[in-house]
């Protein structure tokens, strides 16, 4: 009886074992989030484009009673005096412009319609995102002909146990993931400026902790 059962809880441990070792080797599902890549390709060609968040004013001529100021929604649009939910995120002031222009033909005759932006926010896939061991992690808006150093200065420079020179900018390029090692500890620590690069709308840095 002793030796029927010490075979049974052994054979019973041998499942349950099993089970586990089964359940970790098998991939779990996850959601996967929309890839929205940036617009931008090089510094050279950067247009902004306007995000939920940000303030238009919009002035159409001779028709100040359906100008004013508007602020994107969430969802990406904005509500006019006399349109509604017109999609504004995602394209050019001077594309929302004529977008407007259209709408407001059915009401005014040749209407001339001017949008510029004031706290400017953008889209999220034009942001760059520093994640990891930096002072302040967080999305940065992108400016023309910004660098890597102009980045460091908006999050505060590096945490005492971050490995700057094994950080990591991940690049959307013709659809395809691209990753490049930065040398941000020889930038902000020792003014190397070699390793003052470009950066470009939607790059991720990525700081990892250094190991002591």
């Amino acid at each position: 009886m002793t030796k029927g059962f010490l075979s049974l809880k052994s054979a019973l441990v041998l499942v349950t074992a099993l089970t586990f070792l089964a359940s970790c080797s098998s991939s779990p599902t996850l959601p996967t989030a929309t890839l929205h890549p940036a617009k931008t390709d090089s510094a050279a060609n950067y247009n902004y484009l306007i995000g939920p968040g940000d303030t238009l004013n919009i002035f159409v001529w001779r028709n100040p009673e359906v100008s004013g100021s508007f602020i994107v929604r969430p969802d990406g649009k904005i509500t006019t005096s006399l349109v509604e939910d017109i999609p504004a995120s995602g394209i050019t002031p001077t594309q929302l412009a004529r977008s407007i222009e259209e709408r407001l033909a059915t009401y005014l005759r040749e209407p001339i319609v001017t949008v510029t932006v004031n706290g400017f926010v953008g889209p999220y896939h034009e942001q760059i995102r520093i994640i990891g061991e930096a002072a302040q992690p967080k999305a940065v808006s992108y400016r023309q002909n910004m660098t890597l150093l102009d980045v460091m200065i908006a999050v505060g420079g590096l945490t005492e146990y971050a490995d700057g020179n094994d950080a990591i900018l991940v690049r959307i390029e013709n659809g395809q993931q691209k990753q490049y090692q930065l040398l941000i500890e020889d930038l902000v620590k020792y003014g190397d400026i070699k390793g003052n690069v470009d950066v470009l709308p939607g790059d991720i840095i990525v700081i990892p902790e250094a190991w002591f």
